[in-house]
């Protein structure tokens, strides 16, 4: 792993290798570069479906092609594999790849379904990311809250419920305003201005939309008024240690004169993200991301979402177990904390899971 240090501590004020004038310069400078690790990736994909949206069984969309470039600058064997039967992936197997880089979470083979991670485990290949029954906690907002409460970690009370199973006040176990949002799913989907409500008649008409729109329960927890933050994670495979990397999203007002990270506000990407400069707050947020990260069995790297209480503490909201690899929150966290290039962080994804 000599290049991947080189790599992220390099200070190099070089010009270009492709406009030094002679070869022989050029080949001096390739000879400082420490050598690449033996070790074999293949990125593993499917084929694109005509409506992304519709591909559940991918969890993170990856550019493979400019995967293949970062990872190639420091590994010998990196390869792009897609999988469109079960023998390609038995063949996978049969050669063994030190890392499987993928965002693929299962694969339908007739009446079969084959989930990636539990597969890998069972033929001791590593990959990135965690495995099915992690997912499956994470996947499920209201078991994900859980999980984290018995672990000690305060989250936001919370009930689930469809339409006409509370159908009067008496039968609402918390008190009003409430927050409002599907039972699953991601991107902040089913979440926006009515999310909030103060009575009845508006947690009745939530409700009614996320079944209807989304096909989905709702979780309906105590409405927290602070800030929002998501906090990075990164597992290193070999030493199990974890590092916490806590960012603050900023939002604007929406119309009800409330401050929440909604649908469109991240589809029009107006929220600020900010470092966390507090170090109280910052101690507070990688700590309790940590127990969470731990609690749900979280492995590789991940996001864990909180939001302030009034008293200045941090609520456990969900769980990501397999954040975008765009540069989104989760590169931002990378990005703000440890300074590192988009470039950087794939590297160190793949550094900590290859044994």
């Amino acid at each position: 792993m000599a290049f991947l240090h080189w790599l992220t501590n390099a200070k190099i004020k070089q010009p270009p290798i492709s406009i030094l004038p002679k070869t022989q310069a050029r080949q001096k400078i390739l000879k400082k570069m420490p050598d690449k690790s033996s070790k074999s990736i293949e990125i593993l994909i499917v084929p694109k479906s005509a409506d992304k949206y519709s591909q559940k069984n991918v969890g993170i969309t990856l550019d493979q092609n400019l995967i293949k470039t970062i990872l190639s600058a420091a590994y010998k064997s990196v390869s792009i594999t897609e999988i469109k039967t079960e023998i390609d992936l038995r063949e996978l197997a049969a050669r063994k790849p030190d890392l499987v880089f993928s965002g693929v979470k299962y694969f339908n083979f007739g009446n079969e379904e084959i989930w990636l991670n539990d597969f890998l485990d069972g033929h001791h290949i590593s990959y990135i990311g965690s495995s099915k029954k992690a997912l499956d906690r994470e996947h499920d907002k209201s078991i994900a809250k859980k999980i984290v409460k018995e672990a000690g970690i305060a989250t936001a009370e919370y009930f689930t419920s469809a339409p006409g199973e509370h159908p009067l006040r008496v039968s609402v176990p918390l008190a009003f305003p409430l927050f409002i949002k599907p039972i699953k799913g991601g991107d902040s989907i089913g979440i926006d201005a009515r999310s909030i409500v103060n009575d009845m008649e508006g947690m009745t008409a939530k409700i009614a939309e996320i079944f209807a729109t989304q096909k989905s329960r709702s979780l309906v927890e105590t409405y927290l008024p602070g800030k929002e933050y998501s906090v990075g994670i990164f597992e290193n495979e070999v030493t199990k240690e974890l590092t916490a990397m806590p960012i603050e999203i900023e939002v604007g007002e929406n119309e009800n004169g409330c401050f929440i990270l909604d649908f469109d506000t991240k589809q029009n990407d107006t929220e600020l993200v900010h470092k966390v400069v507090n170090k109280q707050i910052y101690s507070q947020l990688s700590k309790v991301a940590k127990a969470a990260f731990l609690a749900l069995g979280g492995k590789s790297f991940g996001r864990i979402d909180f939001k302030m209480s009034i008293d200045n503490i941090p609520y456990f909201i969900e769980a990501n177990l397999m954040p975008g690899l765009s540069k989104g929150y989760f590169y931002r966290c990378c990005s703000l904390n440890l300074g590192i290039s988009y470039e950087q962080m794939i590297l160190k994804i793949a550094q900590n899971r290859v044994r």
